[in-house]
């Protein structure tokens, strides 16, 4: 089975989920390929259990989330962070105590995480956290869940859609989907000076990693400018 995917800047697929081959060769619950669907042979780190979850960071590191204990040939209980090359990064280490379902990640760097754990970061948190840049636990975010969360998404206001299987979120009743404030502002603000558009921006709003402008005078026809450059 597959259970996630990701596209990285290059167009490189990265695919996780509970598989021992892809591409017809051993591939231990994730891998990557090539923008014509061949596998990238340079690209092995391996996990012990199945990838549950995937993201690609601006700076192009690759957050991964599951449920196994191992990654990259060194010992990460279900989340941790890889390098462009799939090199394990040493640095991010924060540790939950059950499975990582989902991760979404904010323009400030900060990493939402969903799962079945009731640890994150060495502290209590009941299905829902998020992470620092660095991978320490935000202290400031703690909703809560009563059951697993499977799935989060970020608006643009910096609103977090959470989906799952619970019947609390955030001490209220909700019946598997739910939605929590952004404790923090989404910044954003958009200048034009010829030729150049800028886009900024910051806060909680989601992460984005490819963007494309268009430009019309009259809200009916469009005009493709192209893809902007971060």
């Amino acid at each position: 089975s597959l259970y996630s995917l990701a596209v990285q800047a290059e167009g490189n697929i990265l695919v996780g989920g509970k598989f021992t081959a892809l591409g017809g060769q051993t591939r231990n619950y994730i891998g990557r390929l090539n923008p014509d669907g061949t596998l990238d042979t340079e690209f092995n780190p391996g996990a012990s259990d199945s990838v549950s979850s995937l993201v690609v960071q601006t700076d192009g590191k690759i957050l991964v989330g599951g449920a196994f204990g191992r990654l990259g040939g060194r010992s990460r209980s279900f989340i941790g962070r890889l390098n462009i090359n799939g090199t394990l990064d040493t640095e991010f280490n924060p540790g939950a105590n059950y499975v990582v379902s989902s991760l979404a990640l904010q323009t400030d760097g900060k990493i939402l995480v969903g799962g079945l754990f009731e640890m994150l970061g060495g502290q209590a948190r009941n299905h829902i956290g998020r992470l620092n840049p660095d991978g320490t636990l935000d202290t400031g975010f703690n909703p809560g869940a009563s059951v697993g969360v499977s799935s989060l998404a970020i608006q643009a206001d910096g609103k977090i859609l959470v989906g799952g299987p619970f019947g609390m979120l955030g001490g209220q009743i909700r019946s598997s989907i739910g939605r929590l404030n952004a404790t923090e502002p989404a910044t954003q603000s958009l200048t034009y000076d010829a030729p150049t558009i800028t886009w900024l921006r910051g806060g909680s709003s989601p992460e984005v990693w490819r963007t494309t402008f268009d430009w019309s005078s009259d809200g009916l026809l469009w005009t493709p400018l192209g893809e902007g450059t971060r």
